[in-house]
Parts: C-alpha cells; sequence; structure tokens
C-alpha cells in the first residue's frame, strides 16, 4: 500500500516536473543567445556612460552635476570600482565646495560603499565612523544600514574563527533587522531584508513567497529582476529545492549579462551545478566569462570565488576533450581498416581479371575504375594525414599553453598575495604617503608585463624554434628582423607568433601586447610591404611556419 501511494505521488508530479524542465531548456537556449550578445550589451552601457559623462560635463550648475555624478555612480558601481571609486572622489570635492553638509555625508557614504564591495572593510568602517548615525537624515539611514550589512555579511561569509562568524553572523541580522525599520514594507529594500532575514532563521519558503509577491505586483527593471531571482535561487537552495534553484539562477545569470554588470554571483554558482549536472562546456564559458568581468571590474572577492571552482572544471574541460580525441583516433582507425579491406578487394579483383581473358573489355574498365578509387583513397589518406598532423600541433599548442596558463596563474596568485602583504606592512607602520606613491607606480605592471611577453616569446620559440628563420624567409633579404637578444621575439615578430597561433584579429593583438589597434595595423601593412613575394598572401605563409615538421616536442 505503501508503495502504490508513492506511485500515486511520483505520477502525480510528473507534469509539474516536465513543465519545470521544459522551462530550463528555454531559460538555457536564452542564456546561451544572451552570451552571444554580450558585446551589443555592453556597448549599449558604454553608450549610456558616454551620454551621462557629457550631460554632466555642460551641466554648470553645482548642485545638478553633483546629482548627475549619483546616477554615473550608479552606473559604474557594479561595472568597473575603479572608475567608481574616481566618481566618488569628485562628488566629495564637489560636495565640499558646495558646503552643503548633507551632501557631504551623502558622497562619504557612496565612498564608503564602494570600498566594501572591493573588499578594504577597514577603510568602509574608518569613513562611517566619521558619520554618526544622528547626523543622517532619514532618506539616508537605509543607505547606511545597507552598508553596515552587506560589510558585516562579507565578514561572516569570510571568516575563520567560529566565534568572528558568530559575532559578524548576529550583527548581520542586527542591521537587517534596522533595514526592515527603516524601508517601507512593501519595497524593494525592504522585501530583499525581510528574504535574507527568513533564509538566515530558516524560514526559506516565506522568503520565496515574499520575493514571488513583489515580482507579481511590481515593476522592476533587469538589475532588480536580477537580485531577486537570486535571492530565491538561494531559499530554493536551502528548501532542497536543486530545480527549482537552478531555474532561479539561469534567470538571475541572463538579467546580469543583459545589465551588463561586472560584479555578480549568479555565473559562478550556476557553474557550479551544469558542472554537477555534466554540462561541463557551458559551465567553462560561464566561469570564463565570471574571471574576465571580474577582472576587469577589480572585484578580487569575485576573482577569489571563481578561482576555487575553475581548476575542477578547467580539469573536467580537458579530459572532455581528450575524450573526444580518443573518439577520434577509433574512427581513423576503422577508417583505415576499412582502406585494408579494400585494398584485399581490389587485389582479389586484379587476380580475377587477370583469370579471365574472355572479359578482358570488361576486365579493362574494372581496371580504369580501380585507378579512379585509389585516386580517391590516396585523397582521402592525404586528408586523413592533414587532419591528424594539425590535431596533433594544435593539441600540443594547447597543452603546452594550458600548462603555462596554469603556472601563470599559480604565480600570479603568488604575486598578488604578496603585493598585499607589502601594501598591509605600509598600513600597519603608518606609510600613507609611500602607500600612496606605491598604489600609482607602474613598476609592478611594468615588470609584470615584461615577465608575460618573456615567457609568451620563450613558450611560443619551444613550439616553433625555427619561426624567426622561416619568417624572415619570407621577406626580402634587406628587411629581415633580427631580435636584439635570442629567445626573444620584437614586437612585429610578437604581432605575427600570434597570427600564428590563430589570433588574426588586430583588436585582440592590440588587446594582447597593450597597443592602439592603428599601431597594429601599421605593423602588419610595414610587414606586408616587405614581404619576398605576394604581400597579400604574407600571413597565409605565415600560418604555414612549421606546418612541415610540427611544433617542436616537448
Amino acid at each position: 500500500m505503501r508503495y502504490f501511494r508513492i506511485l500515486l505521488v511520483v505520477f502525480a508530479l510528473m507534469p509539474v516536473m516536465a513543465a519545470g524542465a521544459e522551462v530550463t531548456d528555454s531559460l538555457m537556449t536564452v542564456l546561451r543567445q544572451t552570451i552571444a550578445n554580450r558585446g551589443a550589451y555592453s556597448a549599449h552601457k558604454e553608450d549610456r556612460l558616454v551620454r551621462l559623462r557629457k550631460e554632466i560635463s555642460s551641466d554648470a550648475d553645482d548642485i545638478r552635476r553633483f546629482h548627475a555624478l549619483d546616477a554615473l555612480l550608479n552606473e559604474y558601481q557594479a561595472y568597473n570600482t575603479d572608475s567608481a571609486f574616481a566618481v566618488c572622489e569628485r562628488r566629495e570635492r564637489l560636495a565640499r565646495r558646495i558646503g552643503d553638509p548633507y551632501l557631504i555625508r551623502n558622497a562619504a557614504l557612496n565612498t564608503a560603499n564602494v570600498l566594501a564591495s572591493t573588499g578594504m572593510y577597514k577603510e568602509a568602517f574608518d569613513i562611517m565612523d566619521t558619520i554618526p548615525s544622528y547626523s543622517i537624515p532619514e532618506y539616508m539611514r537605509p543607505f547606511r544600514y545597507h552598508i553596515l550589512r552587506t560589510v558585516y555579511g562579507l565578514m561572516d561569509d569570510y571568516a575563520v574563527r567560529r566565534e568572528d562568524h558568530e559575532r559578524y553572523g548576529a550583527l548581520t541580522r542586527q542591521y537587517l533587522d534596522s533595514l526592515m525599520a527603516v524601508n517601507a514594507p512593501g519595497t524593494l529594500g525592504y522585501v530583499m531584508a525581510q528574504a535574507t532575514r527568513d533564509n538566515a532563521d530558516g524560514r526559506s519558503g516565506a522568503a520565496v513567497r515574499a520575493v514571488r509577491d513583489y515580482l507579481a505586483d511590481n515593476e522592476t527593471t533587469a538589475h532588480e529582476k536580477a537580485i531577486c531571482a537570486f535571492t530565491l535561487s538561494e531559499s530554493f537552495e536551502r528548501l532542497g529545492d536543486r530545480s527549482s534553484q537552478k531555474e532561479q539562477l539561469l534567470r538571475a545569470a541572463i538579467a546580469d549579462l543583459q545589465s551588463a554588470v561586472r560584479e555578480y554571483a549568479s555565473l559562478r554558482k550556476l557553474a557550479v551545478l551544469l558542472y554537477e549536472d555534466g554540462e561541463v562546456e557551458l559551465a567553462y564559458e560561464l566561469l570564463r566569462i565570471t574571471l574576465e568581468d571580474a577582472d576587469k571590474c577589480n572585484a578580487r572577492l569575485r576573482v577569489v570565488e571563481a578561482n576555487s571552482i575553475f581548476p575542477i572544471v578547467n580539469g573536467m574541460y580537458i579530459d572532455t576533450i581528450r575524450e573526444q580525441r580518443s573518439r577520434l583516433k577509433a574512427a581513423v582507425y576503422l577508417i583505415s581498416l576499412l582502406a585494408v579491406g579494400l585494398l584485399f578487394a581490389v587485389f582479389y579483383v586484379m587476380r580475377q581479371m587477370r583469370r579471365t581473358a574472355a572479359a578482358r573489355k570488361e576486365a579493362e574498365l574494372s581496371g580504369n575504375r580501380l585507378k579512379q578509387l585509389n585516386a580517391e583513397l590516396n585523397a582521402s589518406n592525404a586528408e586523413l594525414y592533414e587532419a591528424n598532423r594539425t590535431i596533433a600541433e594544435n593539441s600540443c599548442i594547447k597543452e603546452e599553453y594550458i600548462a603555462r596558463y596554469m603556472d601563470q596563474c599559480s604565480l600570479y596568485i603568488e604575486k598578488i598575495d604578496s603585493y598585499r602583504k607589502q601594501l598591509g606592512k605600509l598600513i600597519a607602520a603608518g606609510k600613507i604617503e609611500q602607500l600612496g606613491n606605491t598604489i600609482r607606480s607602474t613598476a609592478f605592471l611594468d615588470e609584470e608585463l615584461k615577465n608575460f611577453y618573456a615567457d609568451f616569446d620563450n613558450t611560443f620559440l619551444s613550439l616553433f624554434p625555427t619561426f624567426v628563420n622561416d619568417f624572415n624567409a619570407l621577406l626580402r633579404p634587406d628587411e629581415a628582423i633580427v631580435p636584439k637578444k635570442a629567445g626573444q621575439l620584437t614586437t612585429e615578430l610578437r604581432i605575427f607568433a600570434l597570427i600564428r597561433l590563430g589570433i588574426s584579429d588586430s583588436v585582440k593583438i592590440a588587446q594582447f601586447l597593450r597597443y592602439s589597434v592603428t599601431t597594429i595595423y601599421n605593423y602588419r601593412t610595414k610587414a606586408r610591404n616587405k614581404a619576398a613575394g605576394d604581400r597579400d598572401k604574407l600571413e597565409e605563409e605565415v600560418m604555414k611556419i612549421g606546418r612541415e615538421t610540427g611544433p617542436a616536442p616537448r
């Protein structure tokens, strides 16, 4: 009887489960389309930023400029923390010039908020300590509590000791209560604080109802939809409803990408679920986008979070590629066996033809047909050989660069940690001026770029040791390019090294080498003018370098 009831429940839920799977599949399709259109969303975002900057520069009234800068800050907040901080500094200077104490406090709170989002909790608290609660007007109190709740929440997430975790968790709940007290019921701020508190207290069902009621009763922007969807995903995670959690993370990820923000958690958490579901390639793509956006936004905490799962997904992604290669090898072996069988058939037919003197004419026709088949077979074998050689070359290049990439990541993390400790020592010693000089200095970046390019040269020349000589062979004798030092490439040689690796877009080459697109175009044109043969085929000839023997073994 018990099993009969279980079967009844399963059959009753089947339509609901099927509908949920259909919604998830539809959202997966939308997510892939949204990823493909990322460039358009970013372009719209940049257009808005340009328009806002023009409006600010053309307005002579200080108060209007102050509020216009607030709109610009909102655009930069989750897009580029460096630019957001620069806007905060402009607002503080403008507020002091106006002399309005409320505007000064408003600007200071925004600066504290940006500092908190970059992990600079002490600096954020230092600013908050200079703004007593009684000096803040009512309309600014929700913002003050939001900052304090955010900082203590992040400190709670990353606390190591149990007593710190308990203390920061209690303060987080305290400021959630404060947010609910100062926000009007039914507003987004109130609903998010209520849902977060319900989740923390084990009332995730109530959190789901509150957020869904808000979405049903209010028009929301894409960014607000992302916030609500992510909060719902956390509620469903606590409820153990993995299907609904995945659906809400899909909605949050789509809304975040369409909003053209770069600081988010939805893509990283969705990537984990997709990885667990076997969607390794899409999980890898989401983590790659997360790391890329976090780096552009300078969101250090998001980089750390993404790096915690990226090596696992990357390893699975590499295993998938290897499995595909194994299947391809099996197909090649099968084709080879078929070719051997075909050869035996050819020999048998030829023997039969020699024995059948009476059917010479028919044998003659069969011989012509066999010649044609042999020619096609030779052509197929040549194509297979070329395909195998290309696969081997690409696999070697990928394995080499993946290994170098992992080494670079590890080394970079160590350097960042060392740099952080160095800055921490300056702060601890109170050497603020030296700290500022260190932060403003580009020496660290210049040294890292120098090492990066040296490592690129070394890696590339290990794959294509004769590249410099082969490239110079394509130029006129008097136009040969000779590096200043063995084992290094000049800028011009690096451009064509990237082209040899399949990166032919001048924009991507310019980003890699930190030159303007015009400079890259001029280098390429100048090299084509030096070509010994057809200048328009120089880059095609570069792609053939190393093809005869393949890349050097590792």
